[in-house]
């Protein structure tokens, strides 16, 4: 039996639709993410060839991109930066360092060997806070090079088997790449997706790539072990390549399931590396897991040691921006909400928690802005064109009963159609004056008379048939009558028997 029936053999493909947290059952999940990004340099890390996705294949190649004797490499000084960005963003320690020949064949790699960093990487020993305050430690973090692409035409899912042919595209080939090697700390899929998605929004906050996965410049490998708890871990398959997020949690869920199913029926999980089929979702398997040993690494000899001083680095820690947890946190006291809220995280993750600050600057209500961003500025810039100033105004209306909640939503889509206005006027213009207590009031008595089954149901106790109460207030005053006014003149009468 080959190591691909092994591996599909004894699964329920059916049953692996659960989440992680389904199927352990007795079992412990350890994962572990190696995460490759390629950096937004201008040209290439050993080449003055241009680092640009999208344009004709093997349009910027040259002497060092394809190996050719005599050419040699020289170390782009960007993409050291953009890689000490990153180690420091994940308070990881940064280190002198050395570069290797990592010797493998294969069709994309013209010169049978990458140079990368093996056993002294430039950031070492760091950490990433996962948004419920999970501590995923970084192993290290290392600068490469990225290898050609290899295309296959025909057959299925791209794949080399059964292709008509191949082709071959050397411009990624010497692309700068940071290798971010997380250790096995996550025991959940909803822990890796929540970890892949906070670590691109830390590289695109520090500019250090664009990380868009479905165009390949951020790309996971997901180790996926399972053992019973109190045994030592068990063996380790790697996926590789999984280039979205979902993918990610889907593909670990698979393969949980796959492991546990396999050892469960007296078989053995060996040691290999997989491909992610999204289309089916499942693995397949590719070949047996290298060592170390298989990839013969020694010295580059054409490159020397690497030491970043100490100015050098501490230059680049003071130029990091405010990281996305950290902005978070600050929305979160500002606004009065949970730093794992929806709208704060959305919030951070448009940029727009600069804006929200504004507005509370101004005088504005932090909180009732967060959600007046939220709702209605998705298709806005992070510097919103809407005046942070029109936004306060609009919060302390409502706020201050002014203008209902309905009657904010409109003024507010009407602030985003017109990239701000004149709120008072607005207000003005379209009838929003504030009702007085006694008409809202008579509206409230109309409503209770004209529904008596409403009212006594809610009397006995049956909240739910406010709603039907507040409803016929709204329609009686034209949308004018504030429904938290309503509400609880409704409660005062019900209390008063």
């Amino acid at each position: 039996m080959t190591d691909r029936s092994v591996a599909a053999s004894s699964v329920n493909l059916s049953s692996i639709v659960a989440t992680a947290e389904q199927l352990i059952d007795g079992w412990e999940l350890v994962v572990g993410l190696e995460v490759h990004v390629e950096l937004a340099t201008k040209t290439k890390l050993f080449s003055a060839s241009a680092n640009r996705f999208g344009d004709e294949p093997n349009t910027h190649i040259d002497p060092v991109t394809l190996g050719l004797p005599g050419a040699l490499p020289v170390l782009n000084r960007q993409a050291v930066e953009l890689a000490m960005r990153i180690g420091l963003a994940l308070n990881c320690r940064v280190q002198p360092c050395t570069f290797h020949r990592k010797n493998y064949f294969y069709p994309d790699l013209s010169k049978a060997y990458q140079i990368s960093q093996y056993d002294q990487p430039l950031n070492v020993d760091g950490y990433l806070m996962l948004p419920a305050d999970v501590r995923v430690g970084i192993e290290r973090a290392h600068l490469e090079e990225d290898t050609g692409k290899s295309t296959h035409a025909g057959g299925t899912a791209g794949r080399i088997q059964g292709s008509d042919y191949s082709l071959i595209d050397f411009n990624r080939a010497g692309v700068p790449l940071v290798e971010i090697v997380s250790r096995p700390d996550i025991r959940t899929s909803e822990q890796a997706k929540q970890y892949v998605g906070e670590l691109r929004a830390i590289l695109l906050a520090i500019g250090a790539s664009d990380a868009k996965m479905e165009e390949g410049s951020m790309r996971c490998d997901v180790n996926v072990s399972v053992h019973k708890p109190g045994t030592p871990f068990g063996t380790r398959c790697e996926i590789k390549n999984v280039n979205s997020i979902r993918s990610v949690g889907r593909a670990i869920d698979y393969e949980a399931r796959r492991q546990i199913d396999l050892i469960s029926s007296g078989g053995v999980v060996k040691q290999q590396t997989l491909h992610w089929d999204d289309s089916v979702g499942r693995t397949n398997v590719l070949r047996t897991k290298e060592d170390a040993d298989d990839y013969r690494y020694f010295l580059e000899p054409d490159l020397v040691p690497l030491a970043p001083d100490a100015a050098w680095i501490e230059r680049v820690r003071v130029a990091l921006p405010s990281l996305p947890a950290a902005r978070r946190e600050a929305l979160a006291k500002l606004t009065g909400q949970s730093k794992a809220s929806e709208a704060v995280a959305i919030i951070v993750e448009r940029g727009q928690d600069a804006f929200i600050g504004e507005v509370a600057q101004v005088g504005g209500d932090a909180a009732r802005a967060l959600i007046y961003v939220q709702q209605a500025f998705a298709e806005e810039p992070a510097v919103p064109r809407v005046p942070a100033g029109d936004v306060a105004a609009l919060s302390l209306m409502e706020r201050n009963a002014k203008v209902t909640s309905t009657q904010a939503k409109t003024l507010l889509a009407e602030l985003v159609a017109n990239g701000g206005g004149d709120v008072l006027a607005m207000t003005k213009a379209k009838g929003f004056e504030a009702m007085d207590m006694n008409a809202l009031e008579a509206f409230v008595d109309q409503a209770i008379a004209a529904d008596p089954e409403a009212w006594a149901s809610y009397q006995a106790g049956e909240h739910k048939a406010i709603g039907a109460l507040v409803g016929a207030v709204m329609k009686l005053s034209k949308g004018q009558a504030d429904g938290k006014a309503v509400t609880a003149l409704l409660q005062a009468k019900a209390t008063v028997r």
